[in-house]
């Protein structure tokens, strides 16, 4: 279908310039029109396969039926209250249900936000609140969001940091796990140990934040004995250990969250992206006495947790149950990594293929 000479690309493309900043990036000078499943329609009616997936939301593809009915069904009862000023069903539903989703034998409670940069931020609050402590340990090539805090934890500069400083204090980053390029997990934990004789000492950390996998660090995997690793350090110095799973979480590596594979629970999860396939919507999961740490009235906001966003989620979590999602993944995880091993056996110029699931 061509449209007229007001919705192609390129006018759009010059309306946008003149309306939005240019720090708002776009990776493609194209605008959708419609989609459907794994598939995109741009304004001048040209079809694509969508890889991106709006960055990781859409494990359940676009409209999904069940979404869309969930959310319509939502629609008709109401769109907003404020959880906190009049509670809904949907949000204790969905809390109760991650929280028997995580990993860890021990009581759990979660809450909502709505993106992935305030589950990011409000994991710290709670951290912090918990232990009494301040400092935050994030990681080399570590990706948390765009907020101050996010940025701050964010280990890489261009082009989320660049001009945006100063940034918030008491976060320090050590090595990410990367053999590729020559630094071991002994090299990782011993950046740990370097941190705490020359920047800041053990008793004053609060948390250690990692990616299961670093998504916009590469795709480099945190392994289970890492992780391992990094739990014992954590029990050893009472330090609480938060698993950021805004990317990794519902289903991307075979398993609901990717710290299920590590053996060790994490002390807080954050989700967020494809949790709610396509709405707005990141939870804060962890320990009930270190969730319930917080001052009442110290988490939350006007639209965390909204209803719409909730009854999406819920319908996410039973299409991954009625459709075997979880296993999928997995089968489609080990066909392309041993496709993409069989080229590199034969492209030397191919250095690693790596990934989880």
């Amino acid at each position: 279908m061509q449209r007229d000479s007001h919705f192609t690309n390129a006018a759009l493309m010059a309306r946008r310039r003149a309306a939005l900043p240019n720090g708002l990036g776009q990776g493609f000078e194209i605008f959708a029109d419609r989609a459907e499943g794994a598939e995109v329609w741009d304004v001048e009616g040209r079809r694509y396969i969508d890889f991106a997936g709006g960055i990781a939301v859409l494990n359940t593809g676009h409209r999904h039926p069940a979404l869309v009915k969930a959310v319509a069904d939502q629609l008709g009862r109401f769109t907003h209250t404020c959880f906190q000023v009049l509670a809904y069903e949907p949000y204790v539903e969905l809390a109760e249900k991650l929280n028997a989703m995580a990993p860890g034998d021990f009581a759990k409670k979660s809450f909502f936000m709505t993106t992935g940069a305030e589950a990011v931020e409000n994991a710290v609050k709670v951290a912090r609140a918990y232990t009494k402590r301040s400092a935050v340990i994030a990681f080399g090539g570590g990706f948390h969001g765009r907020t101050l805090m996010g940025m701050a934890l964010t280990g890489k500069v261009a082009p989320y940091k660049a001009g945006f400083g100063p940034f918030p204090a008491e976060v320090f980053h050590a090595k990410f796990p990367n053999p590729l390029h020559g630094v071991s997990e002994d090299d990782a934990m011993a950046s740990i140990d370097a941190l705490f004789k020359y920047d800041v000492e053990a008793s004053r950390v609060a948390a250690i934040i990692l990616e299961p996998v670093q998504g916009e660090g590469g795709f480099y995997v945190a392994s289970p004995a890492f992780a391992q690793r990094l739990r014992a350090l954590c029990d050893q110095h009472g330090i609480l250990l938060i698993a950021d799973e805004v990317q990794t979480g519902a289903g991307r590596t075979g398993t609901w969250l990717a710290c299920e594979q590590w053996g060790v629970a994490p002390d807080v999860i954050t989700m967020a992206k494809s949790l709610a396939g396509g709405m707005p919507l990141s939870a804060v999961i962890g320990k009930a006495d270190v969730m319930d740490a917080a001052a009442v009235g110290g988490l939350g906001g006007t639209y965390a947790g909204n209803p719409l966003a909730c009854a999406s989620a819920l319908a996410v979590i039973d299409i991954f149950e009625k459709e075997n999602l979880l296993a999928r993944s997995r089968a489609v995880g080990e066909r392309l990594t041993s496709r993409l091993k069989a080229l590199q056996a034969q492209n030397n110029c191919i250095a690693e293929v790596r990934g989880l699931g």
